[in-house]
Parts: C-alpha cells; sequence; structure tokens
C-alpha cells in the first residue's frame, strides 16, 4: 500500500488544472468519461477556449493548432481515453528497432533503425495507429511545421528559469496579457498592484517564489481571472474582500503562505470557484457559514489554521458540489456536523482539531475513499454507517475518547478486488469488546493498540491487530526495470525502452514530466493508477502506451509527486510541434484531471535529448536579449529592447555582489517584506533604549528584550551581539524558516529589524518565559505533574509539525529547556531556528535519504550521542535531545550538573530502584501508571540507539495517552482558571485535553525491588 500519511496528518503545495467532470471519479476501474471542466485557453483563443474532438482528424502543424473544437454548451467535450490498440490492428508504434544505421540522416523527421530490417514505413508520412473503434483522437501530424505558442503575444510563460528580481509596475503595460507565469523562479519584493490593471489576464502563476508583502486588492479588478496561484511564497496580511469580484476564478490557491485574518465570507459570491486552498497560513477566525453557498466548490482545504473556538458550520452540509474537506489541524471545537447530504463528498479530513460529541450515524456518499476523525476528543461508540462504503481506502479514529465494541462489519461492502485495500485505525481509544469472531480479509488492516480490548482477549490474531503500528507503512512506488533482452541503442541521444510496451525492443528517446498531484482524493493511489494513466493521456492527446509512471511518493500536505516519461509513437522521436504542444497543454492549464486526483502542478519538463533543439525552453536562466525577444511583441508602441529586458517585466538584481558592512552579511541578507520590519527607532523606544531593566535573556546570538510596540503589543526583541560570528547566518535561516511556520507550538515572528549595524528579531511575548526557569529551584511558581504532561505534549506537536507538516521538513537541531517557552496560558511553544536543517528530500528515483550529514552543533548534554559520533543529523536527533527534557521535568536536574550526565544518571538510579531519589519534589502527587509511562517515554527517547527511539508521532500518542490517564480531579476545564501553589499571579494553563494544577505536596514513591512506583507518599 502506498498511504499518503506521514505521522501527524501533514500538508499542500501548488497546483494546476481543475479537478472535472465524472461524478464519483474512476475508483479503480477503467474510465469512459469526460473530464469536465473547461480548459484555460491561453493561446490563441477565440471566443472561449476549446478541447479537442475525439472524431475530429488533428489539424494545424503537429497538432499544435488543436483538433476541431466541439462545444456543448460553452463547455468543452474532452477526448475519449484511448488504449493501445492489438497487434492485429496494427496499434503498436511502427518505431524502429534498435542497431542497424542512424536514422534518417538527411534531415527531416528521424526514423530509428531496428534489428536486421528495414525501417517500418520506409515510405514516409506517418504510419495508421489504430486504436479500438478507430483513429487515435487529435493526434498530432509528424510532418507538420513546428509552431511555437510563446510567439503568441498573449502569454509570458517563463516557467522555472531561474529568474531572480521583483517584479516592476511596468508590467500592467502589457495590457493584451493574458497569461503570467513566473512559477519556480527566486522572485522577491511584493506583487505590484498594478497587476489589476492588466484587465485581460486570465492566469497568474507565481506560486514557487519568495514574494512578500500584501495581496494587492486591485487583484479583484480582474473580471476574466481563471486561476490565482500564488501558493509557496512568503505573502502576508488577509485575503482581500476584492478577490469576490472575481466571477470568472474557479481556482484560488494561496496556501502555504503566512496569510492572516478570517476567509472573508463574501469568497461564497463566487460563481464558479471550484478550488480553494488556502492551509498552512495563519488565518484565524470562525469558518466563514457563508461559503456553504459556494454554487461549485468541489475543494475546501484549510489546514494548518488557528480557528481556535470556532466550529465547523453545519452548514457546509449543503455544498452540494464538494468533494473534499479537509480541516486538518485547526483548533476547531463542537461537534462534527451531519454530512451525509453532501452527495459526491470523497474525501473528509478533520483529525488533530478539538471536536466533541459522537460520531454522526448517517451514511456518507457512497464514493467516499478516506474518513479521518483523529486526534479529537470524540466519545460514543463507532456507528455501524462506517460499513457499505464500496471506494472507502482508510478510517481512521486514533486517539479518541470511543468506547463499545469494536466493529466487525466495516469491510462488508467495500470493494477489495484487486490492489485495493482498507485500513481501519482504532487505536488508543476505549473499546472493550468484540460482538462476534473477528476475521478480516488479508487486504484490511485493523489497528488495536491502546484499547483494553487488546487486555481482556487472547489469541495470535488478537495480538497481532493489537500491536503498535503506523499506517505509514509504504511512502512511494518505485517501478523496477525492464527485463527485456534487447541489443543496444545508438549512444548519439538518451534513447530507452519503452516499459509500457513489454517484450518490444524499440529505441524511443522520451521527455521527462515531472507533476505533483495537491490534493488528491484519495490514501492509497495504486488502485487508482490505471484511471490516472487513461485520463491523462487521453487529454494529452496521447495512446496510453506512450505514458510510464516511472515512480511516485507522496509528500507532507498529503501530495503526491510523479514522475512521468512520455515516448513517441509511430518514431524514435518527438517532432519539434508535439513538444513545444506537450509542454505548452501542461504548463498552460489546457487539461482538468478528475476530481478524485484534484488539482496538479507541473514541476519540471524534461528534454533530455532535445535540449539542445529546443534552447528557448531548456534555458535555465534568460538572457536580456532572451528576455525581450519573449515579451517585446506585446508592448503597444516601440519601446527599445533593452528597457523591455531590464525594466519592463524584471528588474534584476545581483545580490551576491552587493556589499553590506555588517559581518559579511552579503553572503546571507534575505528580505522578507511580509513580515513586519521595524526601524531601529522603533526597537529602541519599545525597550526604553534597550535598558537593562528590560532585559529578559541572553544566549550565543544576542539578548533578548521585552518591548511594548507603539501600539501597545507586548513583545520579545532577540538583539545580535555585534561580535557575533555566526549571527548573520542565524538571523537570516530563522526569519526564512518562521515566516513560513505556523502552529500554535512554535513561538510566532512578529516582525524583524534589519539596518546596516542592528539585526533584531521580534516574536511573541512569552510571559511565563522558559521551560528551564520554570524548574528551576528559584521558580516561586512550581509546575504540577499534570501541567509538565500538558507542556511536554504541547513541545513535542510542536517538533512533530517540523518533522512532518513543515514546508520542506525541518531537524530543529537545539532543542532543549531554554529553547521551549511558556506563554500566559503555560502553553508550550519551541522557539529559537537559529541552528535548524532542513530535512532531507526524496531524490528524482524517489529515494529518501536517512540523514543529513553536517557537522556537529547544538548543546551539550542535548546532543544525540550518534550525532556526535557520525555526524548525521536525523529526526531521531530531536527525539533524543526531547527526551534529556522530559528527563528534566521529572528530576528538576540540569542536563549536565555537578559534572553528572542526566541520561546516565537517571539511568543508574533507575537499576538500583531508588527512582525516588531524583524525582522533583516541586512537581506535587502523580498517578504512579503516569509517572511510569512518561519515566519510560523519556528514557526511549534519551536510548543511545538511533533505532531504539520512538518517532515523534509515537510520542505525541503516548503524551495524549498518559493526559487521558489522568484522575478527573487533576484535569481542571479548559475555562476555569486555577491558581498554582506558590504562585504570586492567576495563570490558565490550557491544551487540547484539559488544564492541570497542583493541589498536593505529597509525591510518588518507588518500590525499591522493582524500581517502579508504589503510592503516594510525602517528598523526600
Amino acid at each position: 500500500m502506498a498511504w499518503g500519511r506521514g505521522g501527524r496528518r501533514p500538508r499542500g503545495l501548488g497546483e494546476a488544472g481543475e479537478a472535472g467532470g465524472s461524478k464519483g471519479g474512476p475508483h479503480g476501474r477503467p474510465v469512459h468519461a469526460r473530464g469536465g471542466g473547461e480548459g484555460v485557453g491561453t493561446l490563441g483563443a477565440r471566443g472561449g477556449p476549446a478541447a479537442p474532438d475525439p472524431a475530429a482528424p488533428a489539424s494545424g502543424p503537429g497538432g499544435a493548432g488543436r483538433a476541431a473544437a466541439k462545444m456543448a454548451g460553452g463547455r468543452p467535450a474532452a477526448a475519449e481515453p484511448t488504449t493501445p490498440a492489438s497487434r492485429q490492428d496494427g496499434g503498436k508504434p511502427a518505431a524502429s528497432w534498435q542497431g542497424g544505421e542512424r536514422p534518417n540522416p538527411g534531415g527531416g523527421r528521424p526514423a530509428a533503425p531496428r534489428q536486421g530490417g528495414e525501417r517500418p514505413n520506409p515510405g514516409g508520412g506517418r504510419p495508421a495507429a489504430p486504436r479500438q473503434g478507430g483513429e487515435r483522437p487529435g493526434a498530432p501530424d509528424p510532418a507538420a511545421p513546428a509552431t511555437d505558442p510563446t510567439a503568441d503575444s498573449d502569454e509570458r510563460q517563463l516557467f522555472k528559469r531561474n529568474l531572480s528580481g521583483n517584479l516592476a509596475p511596468e508590467v500592467s503595460l502589457l495590457a493584451r496579457l493574458k497569461t503570467l507565469d513566473f512559477m519556480w523562479n527566486n522572485l522577491t519584493g511584493n506583487i505590484p498592484k498594478e497587476i489589476g490593471n492588466i484587465t485581460t489576464l486570465k492566469l497568474i502563476l507565481l506560486n514557487g517564489n519568495q514574494l512578500s508583502g500584501f495581496l494587492p486588492d486591485e487583484i479583484g479588478n480582474l473580471q476574466n481571472l481563471n486561476r490565482l496561484q500564488v501558493d509557496q511564497n512568503m505573502l502576508s496580511g488577509p485575503i482581500p474582500k476584492s478577490f469576490a469580484n472575481l466571477t470568472s476564478v474557479k481556482h484560488l490557491h494561496m496556501n502555504n503562505n503566512s496569510l492572516s485574518g478570517q476567509i472573508p465570507p463574501e469568497l461564497s459570491r463566487l460563481p464558479r470557484l471550484v478550488h480553494l486552498l488556502v492551509d498552512n497560513n495563519n488565518l484565524s477566525g470562525p469558518l466563514p457559514p457563508e461559503l456553504a453557498g459556494a454554487k461549485a466548490l468541489k475543494i475546501l482545504q484549510v489546514d494548518n489554521n488557528n480557528f481556535s473556538g470556532s466550529s465547523i458550520p453545519p452548514l457546509y452540509s449543503n455544498i452540494s458540489t464538494l468533494f473534499k474537506l479537509s480541516l486538518r489541524n485547526c483548533s476547531l471545537q463542537g461537534a462534527i456536523p451531519d454530512l451525509s447530504a453532501i452527495p459526491q463528498l470523497g474525501y473528509l479530513d478533520l483529525s488533530w482539531n478539538q471536536l466533541t460529541g459522537s460520531i454522526p450515524t448517517n451514511k456518507l456518499a457512497s464514493n467516499i475513499t478516506t474518513i479521518d476523525l483523529s486526534h479529537n476528543m470524540l466519545n460514543g461508540t463507532i456507528p455501524s454507517n462506517f460499513s457499505g462504503l464500496p471506494n472507502l481506502q482508510l478510517l481512521s479514529v486514533e486517539n479518541n475518547l470511543l468506547d463499545g465494541s469494536v466493529p466487525l462489519t466495516i469491510w462488508n461492502g467495500v470493494n477489495l478486488t484487486g490492489n485495493r485495500s482498507l485500513v481501519l485505525d482504532f487505536q488508543n481509544n476505549s473499546l472493550k469488546m468484540f460482538l462476534d469472531e473477528i476475521n478480516p480479509p488479508p487486504n484490511v488492516t485493523v489497528l488495536l493498540n491502546g484499547n483494553p480490548v487488546c487486555k481482556n482477549s487472547s489469541g495470535s490474531l488478537i495480538s497481532d491487530l493489537c500491536l503498535p503500528r503506523s499506517i505509514n507503512q509504504q511512502t512511494s512506488k518505485q517501478e523496477l526495470g525492464t527485463t527485456l533482452q534487447c541489443g543496444g541503442c545508438p549512444t548519439d541521444k538518451t534513447y530507452e525502452h519503452n516499459p509500457s510496451l513489454p517484450g518490444e525492443c524499440f529505441c524511443l528517446v522520451p521527455l521527462g514530466v515531472g507533476l505533483r498531484l495537491k490534493s488528491p482524493g484519495v490514501t492509497d493511489f495504486h488502485p487508482y493508477e490505471f484511471a490516472f494513466k487513461i485520463d491523462i493521456t487521453s487529454k494529452l492527446q496521447l495512446f496510453q502506451y506512450q505514458l510510464y509512471i516511472e515512480n511516485y511518493i507522496w509528500e507532507v500536505g498529503p501530495r503526491l509527486n510523479m514522475q512521468l516519461k512520455l515516448f513517441p509513437s509511430n518514431t524514435s522521436l518527438f517532432n519539434k510541434s508535439e513538444v513545444v504542444r506537450l509542454r505548452h497543454v501542461l504548463a498552460g492549464w489546457e487539461i482538468t484531471l478528475l476530481d478524485v486526483f484534484g488539482p496538479y502542478e507541473l514541476l519540471n519538463f524534461t528534454l533530455g535529448s532535445y535540449e539542445s533543439d529546443y534552447p528557448d525552453i531548456a534555458s535555465s536562466g534568460l538572457s536580456k536579449v532572451a528576455l525581450g525577444s519573449i515579451l517585446a511583441g506585446t508592448i503597444v508602441g516601440a519601446i527599445a529592447l533593452s528597457a523591455v529586458a531590464t525594466a519592463l517585466i524584471m528588474r534584476r538584481r545581483h545580490s551576491r555582489n552587493n556589499t553590506i558592512s555588517r559581518r559579511s552579511l552579503s553572503r546571507f541578507s534575505v528580505k522578507t517584506d511580509g513580515m513586519r520590519c521595524f526601524a531601529y527607532e522603533e526597537m529602541a523606544a519599545a525597550t526604553n533604549n534597550f535598558d537593562l531593566s528590560a532585559q529578559v535573556g541572553q544566549g550565543g546570538y544576542g539578548i533578548v528584550y521585552k518591548g511594548i510596540l507603539a501600539d501597545g503589543t507586548i513583545v520579545a526583541i532577540k538583539r545580535a551581539h555585534e561580535d557575533s560570528l555566526q549571527g548573520s547566518k542565524e538571523f537570516c535561516t530563522e526569519i526564512e524558516l518562521l515566516s513560513r511556520l505556523h502552529h500554535r507550538n512554535l513561538v510566532a515572528l512578529v516582525g524583524y529589524c534589519d539596518e546596516e549595524n542592528e539585526q533584531m528579531l521580534v516574536y511573541e511575548f512569552m510571559s511565563n518565559g522558559t521551560l528551564r526557569d520554570n524548574l528551576s529551584a528559584k521558580s516561586k511558581r512550581p509546575l504540577s505533574f499534570g501541567l509538565r504532561l500538558h507542556i511536554a505534549l504541547g513541545a513535542s506537536k510542536g517538533i512533530l509539525y517540523l518533522h512532518t507538516e513543515a514546508d520542506p521538513p525541518i531537524f530543529h537541531r537545539d532543542v532543549k529547556a531554554t529553547n521551549i517557552l511558556l506563554d500566559s496560558k503555560f502553553v508550550a511553544k519551541v522557539a529559537d531556528f537559529g541552528l535548524s536543517r532542513l530535512a532531507p528530500v526524496p531524490d528524482v528515483q524517489g529515494a529518501l535519504p536517512a540523514h543529513v550529514s553536517t557537522v556537529v552543533k547544538g548543546t551539550p548534554g542535548y546532543l544525540d550521542p550518534e550525532y556526535f559520533l557520525t555526524h548525521k543529523l536525523t529526526d531521531k536527533s530531536d527525539v533524543y535531545s526531547l527526551g534529556v527534557v522530559f528527563l528534566e521535568m521529572l528530576t528538576g536536574m540540569k542536563p549536565i550538573e555537578h559534572g553528572k550526565n542526566i541520561v546516565r544518571e537517571v539511568k543508574r538510579v533507575y537499576r538500583s530502584g531508588n527512582i525516588s531519589e531524583i524525582i522533583d519534589s516541586r512537581m506535587g502527587s502523580c498517578p504512579p501508571d503516569c509517572f511510569t509511562k512518561f519515566l519510560s517515554l523519556a528514557m526511549r527517547c534519551s536510548m543511545d540507539e538511533t533505532d531504539a527511539r520512538p518517532s515523534m508521532s509515537e510520542i505525541v500518542r503516548e503524551l495524549e495517552v498518559i493526559l487521558k490517564m489522568m484522575p478527573e480531579g487533576e484535569l481542571i476545564k479548559l475555562e476555569t482558571p486555577e491558581t498554582y501553589s506558590g504562585a504570586t499571579s492567576k495563570s490558565t494553563p490550557t491544551s487540547a485535553t484539559g488544564n492541570f494544577s497542583a493541589s498536593s505536596q505529597t509525591f510518588t514513591s518507588v518500590d525499591a525491588s522493582s524500581g517502579m512506583l508504589s503510592g503516594m507518599v510525602t517528598p523526600r
């Protein structure tokens, strides 16, 4: 199984293409349905874009002119899926065999030789390649002359050209522009408001850059805009209400930024909005119930925002077009509304919230594949309505308060044929019994660990079901190489055998395509591979055998990264017009995929051996002449070529050659205009000219001050030492990371000061200081055991987010008690990312490196021994450091104190059976089982061997279980503030589980013979 889950359910990224038409999607069966939705059609569109008619012959040069359009009510009819013809039909491509002479050296379309025989169809032209039932739809003509779509004056596709600099206001001079495509470059600065003057724009594609600042209100003037993609930037501020005027827009992709404020209710007025992706921002306020009035909305993806105190509007059950609802990790409360009235709902993720009450009992739509309700506070029983859902792949209710019996009929009615499978995750609830003998089918996985039923039942099958397991057992697919026994191919080009043509020794030169499904509606892609192949080849006007899915890997999101190869048919090489056509269709969003695959984005279009023939497509950079030649055709009037190249679109900058006076900052300087940029005078005023009385801390980077901004906001200001040797690098690292990280257990960056002789970071102020301060014997406010658990869980969730949901994932590398801060309600937040490193990412084959090799950095006492010895940094390095923090919380000791190491001391005392010797006497009473489990977890985290340590997802899961074991008297309601023993003021610690207070000064003792807890006694 290829499960798109990595511990805690992750986040999303860039995309393209609206999920289209046929209701319910393919669900693993061959699809012969319309793709639905209209193409973008930025090239030469007249009276609206049109898709090719399957019955029409190819027209125009190489098919680039498109087949004759057949319009049906203003919407295009997508091409019918094709299948390779049989041998009897001559349906295999008439490509040439290996060996022999060079193909067609005289010019024209080359034809590769075959072994010991003449070239097929030597008469020239294109051999007939019939499909079942007729001619291939809209196939390109190999003999036709090449045309370049970029010659048209209404689009600028500068996708992935390694461009840097700012978008200039002069872009508005491109008055006829329809497509503005700067995806996957290195653009910085703001989006100019003048873009709102280009009323012809249909596509704004700016995702994958470093743009900052606010989204301009003026974009709302673009009545023809179909798609706005600004995801994966550093944009901040609110979503403009003026976007409600984009009456033609279908796709609003604003995810993975730093947007704040509410989702404008006015967006519900958009009549054609299909995809609203705003996940991984800092949005707040209630979810707007008005979105229930959206007439065409199919995907609402809002994960990883903070709608604290908000509930899911019951009116969302009225969004009749909705296919995917993803509200993961949004601090939502209240009950789950009844969503059974949504007829096409295929994917539901409400995990990692604070939802309460019982699960609705009405049955969801029959085409649903994924139901994730894990990590909430749901109670009651697991309803029977989850059975009889034929396409279900995952049902997760892990980590709730569900009780009753284990349901044994859920897999009844589920289609489990072929490579289909089902995972039922019931772990860490209160399920007590089986009503009947359990015997799941071989391709059904049932997970029961952490339920009383595991203690009450016996047998090998029960034992297997009760093992602690994670469901991300396989995250990728790597195709094996073909085993064809063929001779060698010519070496002048990158010839390959097409694995989709088993047994055929054709030497073909493929194109490489990287696609990412940004919001797929499945959890396991294996059963949908064939349907995907049919869907995309039919819309690309290719035979199925021309597409080979080389590999795919699930990424944080969850999203699916795919590497494809497109092979020519009937010849060894694509002609130029076909190369240009395929790139243009994919990069211009002229196709839409089925709902179940969701929106896609083009990551790369690899030419390989074709690169020398198409330098304008292949170039990784863009010279002034090239840029000018692309842009000059759209200028009204005569504008000098050099002016176009240097000012019209790109104001190039060469920051590497700039000099900055302070500490070689030219190597590390970074601008993040999306955050508040403070002047030095503002910082001085906020801290009373950096008075000693304002100092609240000090570290290797600099001094931390408490400051009050002009608007009254209390902040923490970290001011760099003048002699901080690594300060500049840490400064840039922290800004870049924190501007993209948004989680309630990470310290939020408010802004920065970057002047010639000063660098400061401005954070939210954490009024209760560091965890280390609160564990100190000098603290007047001792932390109870329950509160320490609450803090441990919060810090663990923050680190889990860094490992599994940050984009890209991050290893903190300096987890310690002084880097865990506590707000006014004792909510733990992880801080200080100056030493952080990006986690390894999959290579082109989908293989994920196990570690990052790096110079050892960190704090003595917290350093992972294996990292220290091998220089190999892994996620388990943070786990070790966190384990040391846990031991600090249990003992009050420092990591290294009086020459003693805390890990060795705890292990020594534990083996001796005198654990009471080192229990912190200030933390109050605690249940023996809870203490034992927390101590065991801390010791496993701090094991010397990397593989012996638990993962962060396992740590979070175990801490949640321990909190659930706490007596009700130790858990108080979130709304009720309590005074801590010895406190001088009231504080209200909050968590998803509850608040804690210390009410006793008795402590847990230990059985000296076993080292285990035996009861409550007075402190040592």
